[in-house]
């Protein structure tokens, strides 16, 4: 068995940026009550004919230049998305075909704001038992498409972009050390997009009454994602034989101010180890940590050798992290 780190990163959004003072023209509510309740001040939205595929592959190509990887070289591609360009085909067969990468298997992998963390659990495994060698995982979403725009307690929060990462095996005792999944489907429908499945199929009824776009139970979601990303985080870090004072980066799912800010306090961990994002892009769901990972990287904030906790949680219910000890050199296997 081989580890397996992520040796290369990238990532894209959209260039229009929609500030609160914008989500007011729409919705009743100010910049004010926005930023004391979520810490958002702007978003980047694709435009309607943007779809997330094209935010994928910008991110895709951008991680691949980072690795100083070939198209043709990835074995795997997998994009982790709840808003992919159709019900089928696979968002990473079209992103696969768009980068040239032809020699890749892909698929899509549905985990809402966990799904990066949940991406490179799987395709880790393939990596590190030696089936591929190299690996494209892509967290993207625009759910700027998905949104009620009359409904300011979910309108305010998202916004659209794309991270990826490319993973190969690395030296022994560097890459991932540990990771921690879970899920808990009886709290599926606290965050749901509640038609468009088999359940309820497309209709004039369900356009009608907005259930193609995001429902949440507000209160119950916050609740949960503050006691889950303590306890999953640590969880993590003792499979990794760690504490959080081994910790030197911690990249939290960007969901909201108050949520990360109590997810800190339980766990102990420096504010100055923490990156923060979402002031600028609002809640990219399962791009929110591989954005967030990319631009901490490009901005040299980590170094060889760090250990960084990344941890989320996300519609499913479901919540998940990992610990990665940083090197970007990949082994030649």
């Amino acid at each position: 068995m081989f580890s397996v780190g992520i040796v290369g990163t990238g990532s894209y959004v959209p260039e229009n940026v929609t500030t609160n003072e914008d989500i007011a023209k729409i919705v009743d509510t100010n910049d004010e009550w926005i930023t004391s309740r979520t810490g958002i001040k702007e978003r980047h939205f694709a435009p309607q004919d943007m779809p997330v595929s094209e935010l994928c592959y910008q991110a895709g190509l951008r991680a691949l230049e980072d690795a100083k990887v070939a198209p043709e070289d990835v074995d795997l591609v997998i994009v982790a998305t709840i808003t992919p360009d159709y019900a089928f085909p696979a968002t990473a067969c079209l992103v696969a075909d768009r980068l040239g990468a032809k020699n890749a298997a892909a698929f899509d992998l549905e985990a809402g704001c966990t799904g990066f963390i949940y991406g490179v659990a799987t395709a880790s495994q393939f990596v590190a038992t030696g089936m591929y060698k190299t690996a494209l995982v892509i967290g993207g979403e625009t759910m700027s498409k998905i949104l009620n725009w009359e409904d300011r307690s979910t309108c305010i929060l998202f916004g659209d972009g794309a991270g990826a990462a490319v993973l190969q095996a690395v030296a022994e005792d560097s890459g991932f050390l540990s990771f921690e999944l879970g899920s808990d489907g009886s709290g599926g429908k606290l965050l749901s997009q509640p038609a468009g499945g088999s359940r309820n199929p497309t209709s004039l009824e369900t356009v009608e009454k907005r259930l193609h776009t995001v429902h949440m139970a507000g209160n119950e979601v916050y609740k949960f994602a503050v006691r889950i990303m303590g306890e999953v985080a640590v969880k993590a870090l003792e499979k990794a034989s760690l504490t959080q004072e081994d910790v030197d980066i911690l990249i939290p799912h960007q969901a909201n101010m108050r949520i990360v800010d109590a997810a800190v306090k339980r766990l102990g961990i420096s504010s100055d180890k923490v990156i923060i994002n979402l002031n600028k892009y609002g809640n990219m769901s399962a791009a929110s940590i591989p954005v967030a990972l990319d631009e901490c990287s490009k901005e040299g904030r980590i170094k060889e050798g760090d250990t960084i906790l990344m941890v989320g949680f996300g519609t499913g219910l479901t919540w998940g992290a990992c610990v990665l000890r940083w090197t970007k050199a990949g082994l030649k296997v």
